[in-house]
């Protein structure tokens, strides 16, 4: 059995755990009126959806960059209108650990509490978790001493609890559905690479089944691609058969033979210690998918000297769904 450094494992860890919040958030952003009728319909038919809604992450960020529990890249706190006309603020916890977490309650009611204190605001948490353990149900925090009560309880949506409900999902064209069958198949698999590519494919191939658009597709496409993982010899025979699908359907949403291509020129040209092709590959990657690439974005990646940082900007740019979302992941990859 092979072991990494502590240190360099929870680097690791924490990295996979970002990744996966913020794969969560872009999903939650992306479809948010989609979300709240899937996992809060009873909360959902009290919105006023056609009347907007805000995503306040700089609220957030200043209530949690100082917050001894740790900040939560996929806590989600959005303004909303209600049908009666009061607007409301909602703080959306996505919860992705695998383990029971002691503080949980305590950190939803500390986030709901500090909000208050800084902007007046009532807030109603809501909470989705995504682990696997059948017994870690969080759903309040109380404190009671000598006739003092604290009660602070949220609605709580667990993934699992889904796994009844699979002829529902199938059925469904929300495109949460897509994303419970996803979490649902990836925790099934564990350990079963034969079964697990089986079912990435099964259910990219209903991306288009559902008839969902191009815009749609590729962004719940990068969620499935980033929590179905596979060896890189079953990612090939995964590639190669979306790449056939592709050509019966006439399009070319997904994945082609030359991204394949370039992957592995990109990965011996990184071996190599060619860092200034590279940077080249980077940006041919980004004009091949999106066209012309603003200078902007071309100087900032020939500053780039991390092998490791152009490594992980090559899977971004494979993945966005647009250019001005590599820009924006490109800024916080430079920070």
């Amino acid at each position: 059995m092979r072991f990494c450094p502590v240190t360099k494992c929870r680097r690791e860890g924490a990295k996979k755990l970002a990744e996966h919040d913020s794969v969560w958030k872009e999903a939650i952003k992306s479809y948010f009126k989609e979300f709240m009728e899937f996992f809060f319909a009873e909360i959902a038919q009290d919105i006023a959806f056609e009347k907007g809604y805000e995503f306040l992450d700089k609220e957030l960020e200043k209530i949690t960059q100082d917050a001894e529990l740790g900040k939560r890249l996929a806590d989600i706190l959005v303004k909303v209108y209600l049908k009666n006309g009061a607007e409301m603020w909602l703080l959306i916890h996505i919860e992705v650990q695998g383990y029971v977490e002691e503080g949980f309650e305590k950190r939803m009611y500390v986030y709901n509490s500090r909000i208050f204190d800084r902007y007046g605001k009532d807030v109603v948490s809501l909470a989705v978790l995504t682990d696997a353990v059948e017994s870690f149900r969080p759903s309040k925090y109380e404190r009671v001493y000598w006739g003092f009560e604290l009660r602070f309880k949220f609605p709580v949506v667990k993934l699992i609890d889904y796994r009844k409900k699979w002829e529902e999902l199938e059925g469904s064209q929300n495109p949460f559905a897509l994303i419970v069958m996803t979490h649902l198949k990836e925790i099934e698999t564990k350990g079963k690479v034969n079964e697990r590519l089986f079912w990435k494919i099964t259910l990219v191939k209903r991306l288009y089944e559902k008839g969902y658009s191009k815009e749609d597709i590729l962004l719940l496409y990068k969620f499935i691609d980033w929590l179905v993982s596979l060896p890189e010899e079953l990612a090939e025979r995964f590639h190669e058969e979306i790449k056939k699908y592709e050509e019966v359907r006439k399009v070319a949403y997904i994945t082609t033979a030359e991204r394949i291509g370039m992957k592995k020129g990109f990965e011996q040209g990184l071996q190599q210690g060619l860092v200034m092709d590279a940077r080249e590959m980077v940006i041919e990657l980004l004009e091949e998918r999106f066209g012309l690439v603003k200078k902007s974005i071309i100087e900032k990646i020939k500053s780039i000297e991390s092998r490791e940082l152009l490594k992980s900007l090559f899977k971004i740019g494979l993945r966005v769904g647009s250019l001005e979302e590599f820009e924006e992941k490109l800024e916080e990859a430079l920070k």
